[in-house]
């Protein structure tokens, strides 16, 4: 650690004493959300700021009383840091990233953690073998309505479930003109599934695993079939199988509405409504039988979120990182196989995705596993 402090265990409870060292790389709007959020837990220090835009990194660095840095490699060497946090695209900044690893620089990486499954395994190796952290910012693993979720399953059996569908309507999410880089697969490597569905992709993962085979059709808004090929998707359609008895479904748009994000289970009985503030349970004919609905949630999980990392960082449990490691390659593994079904025209398998990159489909009923959230 560069700074100096104590770590004490209380039971489950981590006390940290002093501030953990941070950099932010990327001053977009996710960026900003997220040292806000990181200076209101009490457990980070902001340090260095890195950006291209002069007029962003002032206000960052007046704010924060940090050092701003137009050069990410400067920012990188020049700094002695616990953790950064990657804003920006990995297209900008990759190299800098895997050098911050490298100098043990812990990393919090906005969604997702990289634009294919290679370059994830990749990321995640050089952390492993340094012996630190490369998370992904992923808050939705924190919200009440899926950490309910969480609960439903643990104490009932998730063998009853035969249907597992996921709902993404984002309207309009390239509306903005700084965002158009998104539509480049070379710089975003994926359009709606990849970079607004991982988080969903992830809760499926964590409740059934990786499933057997993936297909997937998708498409995006250009008038003529040869563009379209040469742009993400704005719109996908995932359907994955399990086994005989369960199934999977995705369906995500960032073009069409109303604005929508959740999943459903169905088994015999019922089925389960779930999104980032709400949890339902209804039998087949739509009573309800349980219903929690939550405020304050984005704040909420933030603050979570960042606490957890930095009890990541601080406790050095190698079985819960490399359970977490395991699952951001299955998540990949999953997405990936998607896109290649998508361009195929055929049913994919995420697990022979994974054999390629070097590693497994993680069991993910382990007990280290249950503690990744």
């Amino acid at each position: 650690m560069h700074g100096l402090r104590v770590v004490q265990e209380s039971g489950c409870e981590v006390i940290i004493v002093g501030k953990l060292r941070a950099g932010i790389l990327g001053l977009n709007e996710q960026g900003l959300r997220l040292i806000e959020a990181a200076v209101e837990t009490g457990l980070y220090e902001i340090t260095a700021a890195a950006d291209r835009d002069p007029e962003a990194l002032q206000a960052v660095a007046e704010k924060y009383a940090c050092g701003g840095f137009e050069d990410f490699r400067r920012f990188v060497v020049q700094n002695s840091l616990d953790a950064i946090f990657v804003a920006a695209g990995l297209h900008v900044c990759e190299e800098h990233v895997k050098v911050a690893l490298k100098k043990r620089f812990h990393v919090l990486k906005m969604l997702p953690p990289a634009l294919n499954c290679g370059q994830a395994a990749e990321l995640l190796g050089v952390a492993q073998s340094e012996g630190v952290q490369y998370m992904v910012a992923n808050r939705t693993r924190f919200c009440p309505g899926f950490e309910r979720l969480k609960e439903y399953l643990e104490t009932n059996d998730r063998g009853r479930i035969r249907l597992v569908t996921a709902w993404c309507y984002l309207p309009g999410l390239l509306d903005d003109a700084r965002d158009r880089w998104l539509s480049d697969p070379q710089l975003a490597g994926g359009g709606v599934l990849l970079r607004n569905c991982y988080d969903l992709v992830d809760q499926i993962v964590l409740n059934f695993g990786i499933p057997q085979k993936v297909y997937a059709l998708s498409t995006n808004n250009a008038p003529d079939r040869q563009q379209r090929l040469s742009l993400t998707e704005d719109t996908a359609v995932i359907t994955m199988k399990y086994s005989d008895t369960l199934t999977a479904s995705l369906i995500a748009t960032r073009t069409f509405g109303p604005p929508q994000r959740y999943l459903r289970l169905h088994h015999a009985d019922g089925y389960i409504s779930v999104s980032e503030d709400s949890f339902v349970a209804c039998d087949n004919r739509g009573k309800e039988l349980e219903r929690s609905n939550f405020d304050r949630v984005e704040s909420e999980s933030m603050l979570k979120m960042l606490t957890d990392f930095a009890a990541a960082i601080t406790t050095h449990d190698k079985q819960k990182s490399e359970a977490r490691r395991s699952i951001e390659l299955d998540n990949m593994a999953l997405i990936e196989a998607a896109y290649l079904s998508s361009r195929t025209s055929m049913p994919e398998e995420p697990g022979r995705i994974l054999k390629i990159v070097g590693s497994e489909p993680s069991n993910i009923w382990t007990s280290a596993a249950k503690r990744i959230i």
